[in-house]
Order: C-alpha cells, then sequence, then structure tokens
C-alpha cells in the first residue's frame, strides 16, 4: 500500500472536495430554488477535478518517480488513483444525500414531473440514493481512467 500512499490521499482529498462542491451547490440553491439550473452547473465540477488529477499525477512524477514518468506509469497511477475514488464515492454520496441535502431528491423528482421530462415511475427510478451511489461509482472510475490518460500524456517527462 506504501506504493499507492499519494494516490489514496488524493483519493481522499477528492472526496473531500466532491463534499465541499455539494455544501456549495446546497448553498446557492442548486438543489432547491434553482434546481432547473443544475444539470448545466453540476458539470462544472470537471474543473476542479482535472485539477486535482494533475496535482496528484505531478505529486507521484516528483515524489515517487523522483521527477521521470512516462506515460504508461501515469495512466496506471490514474487508474489506481480512479479505483480508490470510486471506492470512497458511495460514501460521499450517501453523506450528500443524507445529511448535507436530504431532500433533493424529492425536489428533483417534482422538477422532472412537473415539467414534463419524466413520469413519476422512471423519475422515482432514476432519482434515489441508491441508484446515485453506483453511477457516481462507475463515473468516477470510467471519467477518472479517461482524464489520468490525457494527464499523463501532458505531464510524462520521458517517451
Amino acid at each position: 500500500m506504501k506504493n499507492y500512499s499519494i494516490e489514496i490521499k488524493w483519493a481522499i482529498r477528492f472526496t473531500l472536495l466532491t463534499l465541499a462542491w455539494a455544501i456549495g451547490e446546497k448553498l446557492t440553491g442548486l438543489h432547491d430554488a434553482y434546481i432547473d439550473k443544475y444539470a448545466l452547473y453540476t458539470n462544472l465540477f470537471a474543473i476542479p477535478a482535472i485539477l486535482f488529477f494533475v496535482m496528484a499525477l505531478r505529486e507521484k512524477r516528483q515524489y515517487f518517480f523522483h521527477g521521470t514518468m512516462t506515460w504508461t506509469q501515469g495512466f496506471v497511477s490514474g487508474i489506481v488513483l480512479s479505483f480508490f475514488i470510486a471506492l470512497l464515492t458511495p460514501m460521499a454520496q450517501y453523506v450528500i444525500y443524507s445529511c448535507i441535502t436530504p431532500h433533493f431528491f424529492d425536489t428533483i423528482i417534482e422538477y422532472k414531473i412537473k415539467n414534463h421530462y419524466m413520469t413519476m415511475e422512471v423519475a422515482r427510478k432514476y432519482f434515489n440514493k441508491e441508484t446515485y451511489m453506483l453511477q457516481n461509482s462507475f463515473s468516477a472510475l470510467s471519467c477518472g481512467v479517461i482524464t489520468g490518460a490525457i494527464v499523463s500524456l501532458f505531464i510524462r517527462t520521458k517517451k
């Protein structure tokens, strides 16, 4: 596990970032008053997420690989980081939708039904804690692997 201490540290930081982002969304009204804008603004999370990947892989390059890292080494580190983030994601989602904004699913279901985007049955199947925990874990893994591959292209030091 010592070989992966940097990835574990950054996965914990990423999880804390996720919780902070959710608090920010809640405080700005994206989970209730401005629920109609939630889908647009929640995607801005990609910016700090990519920045965290850059910082994590740069730290891995500097302190583990002693300043020299191939694309493959960076990519593997990105996969490992993504795996640990995916493991922590259900816990973060549970905290978000149980403590930070427990009314989120009721609010978004009401919005989707009121605006004829979904039926009640479809909305309830899609917008619930268990579904979000699963979707976000797989999303963290898949998006993380892609992000790790791209970031590794830019921070590698040898071909």
